[in-house]
């Protein structure tokens, strides 16, 4: 278990350039792919990692593909995000919900649900990271990992404050600190799993786990 004191965050942190309703910016859908394919293909291997087949997963702020390994096999995968027709179009999802966690960071998932969550490259957009996260830690059962990636790419406009005032490392060091403050989290990892960063988006992952006493 982590011992380090409750991380806190300036007032204007979580700000943003455009803070007009994110469903109006999500209104439209965007099939297309956010980071290259050498970032996707890290994205895929740290899910084979750290998922454990045949589970319950959660895909967090989801769209039309979920980079999940194509040769293994889940009991469940749900997807939240923003464009109903983008969630309609991911072959991975037997169920997806539709909401802003911007607006409402409850989720609507009983306790102890499922067996593994990812947030792909949609971290800097949340403005109540340290809810959802706790959220996370509610739904999510004992020891279940929690795979939040990022690149160096972003919608500028719309991530947060903090995220443009920041490294790569730097952020590694700010998503640590959204698990802590949430609470709930133990066995954080910083990875760095760019595959080439002079041929490649650079890839990097924030992995942690459930406590036990979290979800009982």
């Amino acid at each position: 278990m982590d011992q380090n004191p409750t991380p806190s965050f300036p007032a204007n942190a979580f700000r943003r350039q455009d803070e007009t309703p994110d469903a109006a910016f999500y209104q439209s859908p965007r099939f297309v792919a956010h980071i290259d394919e050498g970032a996707i293909a890290a994205v895929t291997q740290l899910y084979r990692e750290f998922f454990p087949k045949d589970g319950e997963l959660l895909d967090l702020m989801s769209s039309w593909i979920s980079h999940l390994p194509p040769e293994v096999p889940y009991r469940r995968v749900v997807g939240l995000g923003m464009n109903e027709a983008e969630l309609k179009a991911n072959p991975r999802l037997a169920r997806f919900v539709v909401q802003d966690l911007n607006q409402n960071p409850t989720l609507p998932f009983a306790d102890n649900e499922f067996d593994g969550a990812a947030i792909c490259v949609s971290i800097d957009y949340l403005t109540q990271p340290v809810a959802v996260l706790r959220e996370l830690a509610r739904v999510l059962r004992p020891e279940a990992p929690l795979v939040i990636t990022f690149s160096n790419r972003c919608f500028p406009s719309k991530a947060i404050a903090a995220w443009h005032a920041l490294d790569d490392r730097g952020h590694l060091a700010l998503v640590r600190q959204f698990l802590l403050a949430a609470g709930g989290w133990h066995g954080i990892e910083l990875l760095d799993r760019s595959p080439n960063p002079r041929r490649s988006d650079p890839l990097f992952a924030v992995v942690g786990r459930v406590e036990k006493e979290a979800s009982s």
